[in-house]
This record gives C-alpha cells, structure tokens and sequence, in this order.
C-alpha cells in the first residue's frame, strides 16, 4: 500500500508538472536573473539560450519554455543541461542561479521531464519559437530627437557662418546608453527653451552684425526677395521645403521688419526657434517629403550636421529612393571633410574622452600627471582610430596594433624615446606587452582611480564598450567598498576584490568583470608600465616630512573573459588579440555605431538590419567606411533592399 504522503507528493508534482510554464518555472528564472545575461545585450548573447522580450505575451513565453527542449537529454532527462546549468553541476559562467534540492529545482525538474516527453504539436511550436523572434518584436517606432549641443553647434556654423559655438551656453547632456545623444536623456527643461531663445536672438543678430549677411540674401531687396528667402533659408534650416501656410507666416513676420534686413533677422531667430528646426527629421508621414527625412537622417548620421546643398538636391531629384542612390551619396559624403569631424565626435563619446580629460590623479603617486598629459592621451586615441578608418585597413586592428602616436608626454609615459614632433606614429617592443585602444594611456587612465587601477572598471568598460555586454547594477544596500589598506597585512587590487567571490550576490557579476581587469594589472593608472604593484604609506601627521613607506608586491595578472572560450590572459596585447577575433566584439563595433547614429538601443527588430552591416563589415575584411556604409542603407531599406557593399569597390 502506498503511504499517504508520499501520494499527496505525487499529487502535488503532478499538479506542478502541469502548470503552465509561465506561471510556474518562468518566474523562478526571472528571480534567478537568468535574463540579465541571456539576451541579446548579455554576457550569455552568444548562446543558444535567449529569453524573450521583458513584454511578451503569455503565448510566447510558452512558446519559450518549449524551446528549452535545445537543453534537454530526452534519453538521460536527470543529465541535461537546463538542469545542469543553472544549478552549477556543470559549471556556468552565471554560477549557481537554482539551489539544488529546493522547491525551485522541483519546478525545474518537473519542467525537465514534461519537454523530454513532448511530441507532436509542442516539438512544432518549440522549434517555431527562434523563427518568431524577429517577426513579434515590435521597434521603438519612430522617436523624436532634438539636435545635440555639437550638432547644434555645427548646423548654426553651416547654416550662417563661424559665429562661435553658441550651444556652449546650453545645460550640459548626460551619458545615457555610452553616449549624449540618447533620445530618453533628450527632454526639454525650461532652462533650455531659455537657452534656446536667447541663442536664436544672439545668433540672428549677430549674423548681421558681421557685415556679410548679403551672402544670405539671394537677392535684391524687395518684397519678391523677401519670399525668396523665406523659401531658400527656410529649405536650409528645417532641411525641408516649407509648406504654403509657413511659408505664408514667415514671409508676414519678415514684412513686419522695420528694414529689410531686420525682417530677415526676425525670420531668422524664428526658424531657429522652430522645433523643425531644433528636432531632427527623422520621420514624416507626408510622401513628399520622405526624401528629405532621409537626407536628414544621413547627415546626421555622418556628418553630425545639416544637408548642404547637394544632399538636398539629391533628395529632391529621387536619388535617395534607391539602395544604390543612398550608397553613392554616402560614399560621396565620407569623402567630405565634416566625416571625419563627426567620427571624432563618435570617438570621443565611445571612447569616454570625458573621462580622461576630466580626471585627476593623487600628486603624491603620479605627480607629472596634469590636463596637458590627459590632452595627449585622448589625442593619441583619436589619431589611432582615425588612421585606421580613413586608411581605409582592418578595423580590427583596434586591438591588436603594436603601434600608438606618440608624443614626449607619452614617450614618457611608455619609456619610449622622446619623438623628434608630435604624436609620430612609434612602435612598441614587444617585452611591453601593449597593443591597441587596450594598452594606450587614454584607456589605462579612464578606467582607474586617482591613486590606483581598478580592475573591476577595466573589466566593466571591455564588457560594454567592446562587446556591448550590459552587466546589472549592485543591488540596492550592497557595499561597493573594499577593505582599506593595511601596512600590516598588504595586499594587492586582486586580493582585496576577493571578497567580491565571499558573496553570490556580488559574485555572479563580478565574475565577469574583475577577472578581465586583473589580466591589466601590469599597468598603472596612468597607463605606465609596472611589474610590482607599489604600495604607499604615509605619516597620518600631513605635515611630516617623512617619506612615506614603501611596500612591493608581486602581481598576478592571469585573466579571462567569462563567456569566450579560450580567452585566458595575461596583457592588453593578449586580450586585444581575443578581441578581434570574438564575433561579439567585432559585431559590438556595428552596434555601437548604430546606437550613436539612431540616438538609441537596438531592438529586436534591428536585428537583421545590424547583422547584415555586420556581414558586410566582415565580408570587407572590416574596413569602417563599408560597415558605415552597408549601415545607411540598411537603415533606409530595411526589408531586404541593402545593397552588398562589400562586392563595391572600397570608399578611396
């Protein structure tokens, strides 16, 4: 006889067996944080195993726990990985998110043993679920972006000439998803609309203060003139044809001039006021005017600054109706001289120059350090990067050229022999163990404190700038202090972060962040060389003269990137050399592109939009120009219209 119990057990499995995965098992692996590195910006992106969007419908999560059925043994259900895994009794990268023997691995068990059993309709429905992805993910849609302080900066100079940067007065934009420009951080506060009005009037009158406003004005004054300009400066400065009624507004406001010139200075200050002015032109619903929007759209994209007059021409005539009409004015417009003022703008958010430039450093450890060293540093950076895209050589290379530009500072700072002019291209010998963005000052520096490394900032910046890898923040309450340093018992940055692994909570994220940073430890904060780490202690009396205490110790500076395999390390050259060879990273290059010049985060959606300039970025030998290029016209022709700019003769 079956004791009473051990029925209500069965009873009780039985029931849960049967409970819809979305009720059940779902929920406990969103507590487990599973998500957090199973998605497309996870540590875990490149496995087989993504959970869907955060809103999906009940019937795709379902449709999710179906397709689990990947990590299931359905001859040795007890061995499969989905419940392996995430009970860590085979090792996972994410550690232990399910504790064996508790309620949540009945849950996960009894899931287990439903999929291993799964025939018919169900197997159909699981194998359908990755085709559906990109099909149910729905986009952003169309946002609405206001101009950046530098395009602001750059469409006015366009516009009406050098007439300062007058966008330096406006409130200063906030970093949001790596860069400036991120729609979200994009609201209008009232001191800005402040900003924004007393800059139109300054500008406006400035212009033609300067004594040569007749090169705005197309023609003799008079009142055919005055539409005139209404129509041609109004074209320039909403990058669009104005319709009758605005044409018809303004054209009233310039008659209301006392003199011809102050009508023209009030339409001025008007347009610049204008939110077709302020806001870019992303999306129109009017047939007319697409052509415009798209125009739009590349300029900013690549030129960080309005249409000229040709791109506007372009769009009037139907030449960016096509994929090869967008692919011969991008081309065209990469040859111009505002690209590469807009790739410096780009690297210098990629990049954090702000960081660098903004930074100190304790004078007693680092007391040649000053803002002229952290100039050379960033500019170092730039001219690296620059050389690579404009080259026209494997872009790459970013993590794996034994080379830097170097000037007297960082000659310094490398121990290499002073250069006889600045930033002279120098090769690094090969005991220094540098190579690329990984081993320059700009990012040794940014990534450190004033008086120290901080390897777990190293390994954070590798995971989101160079692998675009979001890891979570610290729980609320959690202590991000380390213990202080203690002359009695020294130790390393490494030791000191161990107690990172004392705590699961803090250790399934800095598992994957401090070990890629403890493989930099031969570099200092300020990006010298070091093979000791150097421990300072001073008299607690500031005022004493005596030199503080001195104690070395040995580094261990063996790393690895959680997740790649094979990606064990010991130096920025090795760990660049991981790098360029990881999809993810080479993939990451065109996402961070695309979330600068979209003003946003993919989505699902973009998927196919991002891996397609990621072919052509790789089928190029990954050269930046045609990654740049495969990714405008991708943008304008979504579905299928992308022309394969790697079969094109390279951008000269």
């Amino acid at each position: 006889m079956v004791p009473r119990s051990f029925g209500l057990v069965l009873i009780a499995s039985a029931a849960v067996a049967a409970e819809p995965f979305s009720q059940g098992l779902y929920p406990v692996l969103e507590r487990a944080g599973c998500r957090s590195c199973h998605n497309a910006a996870g540590v875990a992106s490149a496995t087989r195993l993504e959970f869907p969007e955060p809103d999906a419908a009940a019937d795709r999560i379902e449709a999710f726990g179906k397709s689990l059925i990947a990590f299931v043994d359905r001859s040795r259900p007890a061995q499969s990985l989905l419940l392996q895994k995430p009970t860590n009794r085979i090792p996972h990268t994410g550690g232990q998110r399910v504790p064996p023997g508790g309620p949540e691995e009945v849950l996960l068990q009894n899931w287990v043993d439903r999929l291993a059993k799964m025939t018919g309709a169900e197997l159909a429905q699981a194998q359908q679920y990755k085709k559906d992805t990109g099909a149910s993910a729905r986009s952003n849609g169309p946002v609405l972006r206001r101009l950046t302080n530098a395009q602001y900066n750059n469409t006015v100079r366009d516009l009406l000439g050098e007439l300062g940067a007058p966008a330096s007065q406006f409130p200063p934009e906030d970093f949001v998803n790596g860069y400036k420009n991120q729609f979200q951080a994009q609201s209008l506060s009232p001191m800005l609309f402040e900003a924004y009005s007393t800059a139109a009037e300054k500008v406006a009158r400035n212009v033609f203060r300067r004594g040569d406003a007749e090169s705005l004005i197309p023609c003799k004054p008079s009142v055919a003139c005055r539409a005139e300009f209404v129509r041609t400066f109004g074209l320039k400065a909403l990058r669009r044809p104005l319709d009758a009624g605005e044409r018809k507004r303004y054209e009233a406001l310039f008659a209301g001039g006392v003199e011809f010139n102050r009508g023209a200075q009030a339409v001025i200050e008007a347009m610049l006021q204008s939110p077709h002015f302020l806001f870019q032109l992303d999306e129109t619903r009017d047939p007319a005017l697409k052509p415009y929007a798209r125009a739009s759209r590349l300029s900013y994209a690549l030129w960080n600054t309005m249409p000229d007059d040709a791109l506007l021409a372009a769009a009037a005539a139907g030449e960016l109706n096509t994929p090869k009409g967008v692919e011969k004015v991008a081309r065209r417009m990469l040859a111009d001289p505002k690209a590469k003022e807009a790739l410096d703008e780009f690297l210098a958010q990629w990049m954090r120059f702000d960081r660098v430039i903004g930074t100190g450093r304790d004078t007693r450890v680092y007391p040649r350090f000053n803002r002229e060293s952290a100039a050379s540093m960033t500019e170092e950076t730039r001219r690296f990067i620059s050389d690579l895209v404009w080259s026209n050589r494997d872009f790459m290379e970013v993590f794996t050229a034994n080379y830097g530009f170097v000037n007297a500072e960082l000659a310094r700072i490398y121990e290499l022999p002073a250069p006889q002019g600045d930033y002279e291209r120098a090769t690094f010998p090969d005991a220094s163990e540098r190579a690329g963005l990984l081993g320059q000052a700009a990012f040794l520096t940014l990534t450190s404190t004033p008086n120290d490394t901080s390897p777990t900032s190293r390994g954070l910046f590798v995971r989101e700038h160079f692998l675009c890898q979001h890891i979570a923040d610290p729980p609320p309450g959690v202590s991000t202090v380390l213990p202080p340093l203690d002359e009695a018992k020294p130790q390393t940055n490494r030791q000191r972060l161990a107690v990172h692994t004392t705590d699961q909570t803090c250790a399934s994220c800095h598992n994957l962040i401090d070990p890629i940073g403890f493989g930099l430890e031969k570099f200092d904060a300020i990006g010298g060389r070091r093979e000791k780490a150097k421990l300072l202690f001073y008299p607690l009396d500031r005022k004493s003269k005596e030199p503080p205490r001195k104690i070395e110790l040995d580094l261990d500076t063996s790393g690895w990137v959680a997740g790649i395999a094979d990606s064990k390390f010991s130096s920025p050259r090795e760990l660049g050399a991981i790098l360029a060879r990881t999809p993810q990273c080479q993939e990451c290059i065109v996402k961070q592109v695309f979330r600068y010049v979209s003003g946003r985060l993919e989505t699902l959606a973009d998927r196919p939009l991002i891996r397609k300039a990621y072919e052509d970025f790789r089928a190029s030998k990954f050269r930046f120009q045609e990654m740049l290029v495969s990714l405008m016209v991708a943008r304008e022709f979504p579905d299928g219209g992308a022309v394969n700019v790697s079969q094109r003769e390279p951008v000269p």
